[in-house]
């Protein structure tokens, strides 16, 4: 079907902007590493300043390092409606996860300024610091300090594997910016995204209409037991925390399959000490998340793993101990955002489906202080935190002209 619709993003600007923006941390398998805080980060925050400036835009930095870049509109009492999403990466992440949505939200302030469109209310590109997680621990941080999910201080203190604290980080690349690290009044979020799975890809569709994002929980673990000499320790003597850590993946594995398809759960770092090939680990550090679209089922999962964790480590004759990083309900979007996103996807002739995301976004958190609502774009196989996470020119495309439909009539909606 052939889009109904005059007024077009510019595809190929799209994708140049993605490929420059790929090029800082670029990875040798094609990805990308742009771990939160660090100078590769600041390289690409600092290109991403300069291109809004380019387009006429104010950047301002709040306390967490979160950007916000706004274009007035014609009534300036009105609220603004906010777009955007992070260029942050997993360690060997790819092109488009999270960069999509913020260099998408670029080219829609392009193309309104190429259309001469000024809107009713003023909009807001935003890239929010620290979403994937990977090196403090903490998914969605800037937006869920901004949001009032995390508290800023909490936040700060947050540290790698190094030692070296959120904090710290955050001077070190000088993005600790003046505003407060707080919600402002603001209208309403739009968040484009991979979707990081399979289903759109299956089924044809080119767009996913996200209804919501599924329930969480994420914990820290460590098992603690006692380093010893592997040839001439027998098996009555040990307290291997390595196997104690390896029954509690198989206990995660196993309570995931148990919900069916539905189910998520995962082991995603694992820190072995002294990790010597002839030593007996004594201790071993490892993440554990659940997901599922139920809150009910997540309770429950919430209630079973701890205790039979503890179970295993007791047989095992190791210390577990268990932390709760955070649990994150399900987060339905807002009904009249999602339908502007569906009403875009109906008029430009896409082939569509509503979804709900099995990926945390910041417009989980976001959603809890305004109306939002996210478009999914389909990626090959699926593939996401991985280096060859792929995206084909015209779906990056659609989900950004979308993206322009969903927040211009946003913006010029009748109050």
């Amino acid at each position: 079907m052939t889009a109904q619709t005059n007024q077009r993003i510019d595809g190929r600007r799209l994708w140049d902007s993605l490929m420059d923006m790929a090029q800082i941390g670029a990875t040798p398998k094609g990805g990308v590493r742009r771990l939160t805080l660090t100078d590769v980060d600041r390289a690409g925050r600092d290109r991403f300043s300069t291109l809004c400036e380019q387009a006429g835009l104010k950047v301002r930095v709040d306390a967490i390092g979160n950007m916000f870049a706004r274009r007035e509109g014609r009534d300036p009492a009105r609220l603004p409606v906010l777009f955007g999403s992070h260029l942050d990466s997993q360690p060997s992440g790819g092109k488009f996860d999270g960069a999509l949505g913020v260099l998408a939200g670029l080219e829609v302030i392009r193309s309104l300024n190429d259309l001469g469109i000024t809107t009713e209310a003023p909009v807001e590109l935003v890239n929010w610091t620290d979403e994937e997680g990977s090196r403090f621990g903490h998914s969605l941080m800037g937006s869920g300090v901004w949001s009032g999910m995390v508290p800023l201080e909490k936040a700060y203190n947050l540290a790698d594997t190094e030692g070296v604290t959120v904090g710290q980080a955050i001077d070190a690349i000088g993005y600790r910016g003046p505003e407060p690290a707080e919600a402002f009044p603001a209208d309403s979020y739009f968040e484009l995204h991979i979707e990081q799975g399979p289903i759109l890809e299956r089924n044809a569709d080119q767009i996913g209409i996200v209804t919501g994002a599924q329930a969480m929980v994420w914990y820290d673990a460590v098992a603690t037991g006692q380093d010893s000499h592997a040839g001439t320790t027998p098996p009555s003597a040990r307290k291997d925390a390595l196997v104690c850590a390896a029954r509690v993946i198989d206990l995660v594995d196993r309570m995931m399959r148990a919900r069916g398809e539905e189910g998520r759960g995962t082991v995603g770092q694992l820190l072995v000490s002294p990790n010597s090939r002839n030593v007996i680990p004594g201790e071993v550090r490892f993440s554990v998340e659940f997901r599922h679209p139920s809150d009910a089922e997540i309770d429950r999962l919430d209630a079973q793993f701890p205790r039979e964790a503890g179970f295993i480590a007791r047989d095992c004759g190791v210390k577990l101990e268990i932390e709760r990083v955070f649990k994150n309900p399900a987060q339905p979007f807002d009904p009249e955002c999602v339908a502007l996103v569906e009403q875009a996807a109906e008029r430009l002739g896409y082939k569509s489906r509503k979804i709900v995301s099995g990926a945390g976004h910041d417009a989980v958190y976001v959603a809890r202080r305004m109306p939002a609502a996210m478009i999914f774009t389909p990626c090959k196989d699926g593939l996401s935190h991985n280096e060859a996470e792929s995206i084909e020119p015209e779906e990056a495309e659609a989900g950004c002209q979308v993206l322009f439909e969903a927040v211009l009539a946003r913006a010029n909606r009748t109050l």
